[in-house]
């Protein structure tokens, strides 16, 4: 998960949890076994601007990823009620999302 990612289960965790005892609790369980689903299920899904979006199970959210043979990087998880601006806003130029992950993952020199 992308730093923005772990936060948008924060946010999502907060919120819920805000709303009863222990729902936020629950929100993370689910949100957590449907990212882990991805292992199996990733590149099933649709696409949207630019970037595979996984519906969660159980609240209304989705999980936005991209993929290749040997990695698979959550970018998003942003509640699906929103305004698609707000979506888009959220997931920002797709082009520097990739070029930041490919840089994270590439060997540093010192």
């Amino acid at each position: 998960l992308l730093p923005e990612a772990e936060r948008d289960l924060e946010i999502g965790a907060d919120f819920y949890e805000a709303q009863k005892a222990g729902l936020g609790i629950y929100f993370n369980d689910c949100l957590s076994s449907d990212i882990e689903s991805l292992k199996l299920y990733a590149g099933i899904h649709e696409q949207y601007r630019g970037f595979f979006r996984s519906f969660s199970k159980r609240f209304p959210f989705s999980i936005y990823y991209k993929m290749d043979e040997d990695w698979i990087e959550i970018y998003a998880v942003l509640d699906a009620r929103q305004d698609s601006r707000k979506i888009d806003a959220a997931l920002g130029s797709p082009r520097n999302r990739v070029a930041a992950a490919i840089a994270d993952r590439s060997p540093h020199t010192t």
